[in-house]
């Protein structure tokens, strides 16, 4: 009878062994997927700050660049102006000539 109930204490306690154990694992591994979610949350973040310090980036080396381009093309005018304007006299000189006469 003695034995019996040792047997039936030692299946008692494995069975409680086993269902900590497996309490253990499920936590364990809810740990784990909430790591791993976490890191994934993380790792999104990061890359949109990323996108978004590169957007910025991009935006103002792009209105730097229209800045230089737009005083280029302002030079560009106004050499185009200088070289034309001496001529321009001379033309109009000989159409206003040539409509006199």
């Amino acid at each position: 009878m003695e034995l019996i109930k040792k047997i039936k204490q030692t299946e008692a306690q494995a069975q409680q062994i086993i269902e900590q154990a497996r309490a253990e694992v499920g936590a364990t591994a809810e740990q784990g997927r909430d790591n791993r979610q976490r890191i994934l949350e993380d790792a999104e973040q990061h890359r949109k700050k990323t996108v978004e310090a590169a957007v910025t980036q991009a935006r103002s080396q792009a209105l730097a660049e229209v800045e230089q381009l737009k005083s280029q093309a302002e030079n560009d005018r106004r050499q185009m102006r200088d070289k034309v304007n001496p001529r321009m006299a001379q033309a109009v000189a000989k159409v206003m000539d040539y409509l006199r006469g």
